[in-house]
């Protein structure tokens, strides 16, 4: 398992973020630095009373040094230090599972396509010797009619010809017919045989097995003193059980049982990761419990609330990052907004990009509840941003409540898990509208009537939006929780003079809303959503009001 690097432990905002306060709480003077004594958090100090190492799997990378605090800090640091050897060894575990379902797969594959015992064994060796650290390799077969080995695979010049095998058939036979496969820790008998050259530093083989009737060996050499491990040789032993079924027919049927309970876990994992692409709520609200549950042509019809969310000015954004960089940047926006949909009760039914679509099936304040923390946490996610020299992102979020069908399509071998409705278009058009309106958060009429004890909120009417497509407008409103503690001060102050500046507007007493509007900016200069309608009453002052106008927004563009 790759060595943890503490300085990548230490450098998540996350992580950063919590030291910081914990650090600040207990009024902790402390720093940490690597094993090479390079600081990665905190500041130095002279002489520090207290010296508290950092450990993975009882190696020292590092230390915690400052006063008294240091130990709790240490004891902490630890713990995270634990999790992430954990984390590793389970990728290790489940990387070594695929590998070896994959290779059972593609080997078995091989072997279905092959004839004569020749052609197999030139296989399994190229096989074994990938799989595998050697630089030499060799699979004998015991030909009982002549009682001789015989060599049907070989490669490298580490092992004795023909000839020279069958002159100590008596050795080879304890390892090609003991039926054990083995890690060789002393080659010196085979060295003194003559049998492997004297370079031969490592040698592993398993035995090639029908039934107890043992055929022959398959044998791995390496000129370097390799440390052969267990999973090298549950490789190699797998390999020789396939390639002794192929080359003995009668095993056909017991090879067919082996690779299909093989065959039933790797779908049993894939059927786990498979469920991480199609939400379980998303499975549930069909009725069903698991996917495999699931057909073409499967639907319900609910009411629920969507949310769009999208990071504004992306492209200008992107453009500044590699491709790599610019992966990195999505997943790091997509791992903080996943959990707070999730914990709201919703769920995420697709990303797009930069952008997430989101799903809650019950109260529309969810949705709301949701959208508000996302904000604040992309608050926090800039503070890290900024630390790090760079450009702080915005997030336009639009909600909007109604009828929704989910459902699967697709035909009888491409499935989707698919939604249609009206609903999804509304509240995607609303997110895009949060760039006209500059507001982080917009919902619709049919999401405010949804909310629970609204008191809890603070909303602002925007009017009525005829949304390019639609033939009815929908009042907006923006919510403006997310906002920073200073924002939702300035708006609250404000709100009465907006709304009825707001109502002056709509009146068409448009001298009387930009008298409002500027007293609004008094308040709250940054007010962009005030200075929209400012700007609005006064073009309207100017150049007249259209006969026909009755307030409603008409957006030409989706």
């Amino acid at each position: 398992m790759p060595r943890i690097n503490l300085k990548n432990i230490l450098k998540s905002s996350e992580i950063t973020a919590l030291l910081s306060s914990l650090a600040a709480n207990l009024n902790a003077s402390v720093f940490i630095e690597d094993d090479a004594q390079r600081i990665l958090f905190g500041k130095a100090t002279e002489q520090p009373a207290n010296k508290e190492p950092l450990k993975a799997e009882e190696e020292i990378i590092g230390w915690v040094k400052g006063d008294d605090n240091a130990t709790t800090i240490a004891s902490l640091i630890n713990i995270l230090l634990q999790k992430e050897i954990e984390r590793k060894k389970l990728g290790n575990e489940v990387l070594m599972l695929y590998q070896e379902v994959n290779m059972i797969f593609n080997f078995s594959e091989q072997l279905a396509q092959t004839i004569g015992q020749n052609s197999i064994a030139s296989i399994t060796l190229d096989e074994a010797m990938r799989l595998i650290k050697s630089d030499n390799g060799l699979i004998v077969l015991w030909d009982e009619k002549t009682n001789q080995l015989e060599v049907l695979a070989s490669s490298g010049k580490l092992f004795a010809g023909k000839e020279k095998l069958n002159a100590n058939v008596d050795l080879l036979l304890h390892i090609s017919h003991s039926g054990q496969s083995e890690i060789v820790g002393d080659v010196s008998a085979l060295k003194e045989a003559g049998l492997i050259m004297p370079e031969v530093q490592s040698l592993i083989y398993a035995t090639l097995k029908v039934k107890h009737r043992v055929m022959g060996a398959i044998v791995l050499a390496d000129t370097q003193p390799v440390q052969y491990s267990a999973a090298d040789l549950k490789f190699l032993v797998t390999l020789a059980l396939q390639s002794a079924s192929a080359i003995e027919s009668a095993l056909l049927y017991e090879k067919n049982i082996r690779e299909a309970k093989e065959k039933e876990e790797a779908m049993r994992r894939i059927y786990e990761i498979t469920n991480k692409f199609v939400p379980h709520e998303f499975i549930r609200s069909l009725g069903k419990k698991v996917i495999t549950d699931i057909q073409l042509g499967d639907q319900v019809e609910k009411i629920v609330t969507v949310l769009f969310t999208d990071i504004r000015d992306y492209t200008t954004l992107s453009e500044k990052m590699t491709p790599e960089e610019n992966f990195a940047f999505v997943n790091s926006f997509n791992e903080r907004i996943g959990p707070i949909i999730r914990q709201y009760g919703g769920f995420i039914n697709q990303y797009l990009g930069d952008a997430i679509m989101a799903i809650f099936p019950g109260s529309a304040s969810d949705a709301l509840n949701a959208a508000i923390k996302i904000q604040r946490a992309m608050r926090e996610f800039n503070v890290s941003r900024v630390l790090k020299k760079k450009a702080p992102i915005k997030i336009g979020i639009g909600l909007h409540t109604g009828p929704l069908i989910m459902g699967i399509t697709g035909d009888n071998n491409r499935l989707d898990a698919t939604t249609i409705a009206d609903t999804v278009n509304t509240a995607s058009r609303l997110e895009t509208l949060t760039k006209y309106y500059k507001g982080d958060i917009l919902l619709s009429e049919a999401s405010l009537k949804n909310i629970l004890q609204q008191d809890n909120f603070h909303f602002r009417h925007l009017g009525l939006v005829q949304l390019k497509g639609k033939t009815q407008p929908i009042a907006v409103y923006e919510c403006f929780n997310g906002s920073d503690e200073k924002n939702i001060q300035s708006k609250l102050s404000s709100l009465t003079l907006f709304n009825e500046g707001m109502s002056d507007y709509f009146n068409k007493s448009f001298s009387e809303a930009t008298t409002k509007f500027s007293k609004v900016l008094e308040i709250h200069p940054d007010d962009m959503t005030t200075k929209l309608f400012l700007r609005n009453a006064n073009y309207y002052i100017i150049n007249g009001v259209p006969e026909n106008w009755t307030g409603v927004e008409e957006m030409s563009s989706k």
